[in-house]
């Protein structure tokens, strides 16, 4: 099992920068993927930043350019890093990971998520 708790949200105005972060505990080696996604009231959990184990990093198109995922081994911790932050990045984001079992499945565990708020 893993366990991930997300901190650093809060409330920030257009145009600012903000960096979240998961600390991460459990069965370290089996995870393949860390993520970051985000949910805006009604609206779909989208993936906004992943981390794979070798270290290459992907972005969506709609973030790419504005966020970067980062991962600290030896603190056990993923970041994200947000900048030029706009209104429309107001959401829950939660912290993920995809994790390999022994049996060759992969199971996802979740964070409880921290709220980023972006004023006008």
């Amino acid at each position: 099992q893993v366990q991930l708790v997300e901190s650093g949200g809060g409330l920030v105005q257009a145009g600012g920068s903000l960096r979240l972060s998961c600390a991460v505990s459990g069965n370290i080696p089996a995870i393949v993927t860390n993520d970051w996604y985000r949910q805006a009231p009604g609206k779909q959990r989208e993936l906004v930043a992943k981390i794979w184990r070798g270290g290459r990093v992907d972005y969506p198109d709609s973030v790419k350019g504005r966020v970067t995922i980062s991962r600290d081994n030896a603190k056990n911790m993923v970041y994200l890093q947000m900048n030029s932050l706009t209104p429309e990045d107001t959401a829950i984001y939660y912290c993920h990971a995809l994790v390999t079992t022994t049996w060759g499945t992969n199971n996802d565990y979740w964070g409880r998520g921290t709220q980023v708020t972006v004023s006008t």
